[in-house]
């Protein structure tokens, strides 16, 4: 590819991805984000566990928001009680070769996740098999459940309690847009957290 033709392209690609967070903006999805962040801040408040989930880039994103919540996202303030589902190999190899991959999340599920907490699930499909599991999971325990997804029907949206629908079946730029909307969600929940001067 010369020189002329890689900017053509990432012209092109960058336009595409505003367009898409331009029309998640202007339509419902800051609606459905609001109704997480509820979930979400009901957690916080009652010291109840964040749980996060995803597959690949989702994986990586799923453990990027529990980070910048127990940690910081802006500001130093208390830790809020988080984390992903997708970081510990032990326990998802395990599960995947004595039991089901379709079970590494659900299983975790099982012993971690109390009623009253809540379970956030990264799929840019939304029908990701163990994600599903981990979703029927959640809501057999009192769990509550917001998918954060591309456009679609069906799958985890038929368990969960908000969905968050990127307007996109694009998959980078799906995850794209999941990033700006969880650090708004990060921004939202900071805001209602005292600030601390020092946390070593």
């Amino acid at each position: 590819m010369n020189k002329s033709a890689q900017m053509t392209y990432a012209q092109k690609y960058i336009s595409s991805s505003l367009d898409v967070l331009t029309r998640c903006m202007e339509g419902y999805c800051l609606q459905s984000l609001e109704k997480a962040y509820i979930i979400l801040k009901r957690c916080k408040d009652d010291r109840r566990l964040i749980l996060f989930c995803g597959n690949g880039g989702s994986a990586a994103d799923a453990s990027h928001i529990a980070t910048e919540l127990v940690c910081r996202f802006e500001r130093n303030r208390a830790a809020i009680k988080a984390m992903s589902l997708a970081v510990d190999p032990q326990i998802l190899t395990a599960v995947g070769n004595d039991i089901d991959f379709n079970k590494v999340f659900s299983r975790q599920l099982e012993g971690l996740a109390h009623r009253g907490d809540a379970l956030v699930v990264l799929s840019t499909s939304g029908k990701s098999q163990n994600c599903l599991e981990a979703a029927k999971a959640a809501r057999e325990r009192g769990v509550s459940v917001i998918l954060m997804t591309g456009e679609g029907k069906g799958g985890i949206r038929d368990y969960a309690d908000v969905v968050v629908e990127v307007p996109s079946k694009r998959t980078a730029h799906i995850q794209e847009v999941h990033r700006v909307l969880y650090h708004v969600l990060c921004g939202w929940l900071e805001a209602d957290s005292e600030v601390v001067e020092c946390l070593s």
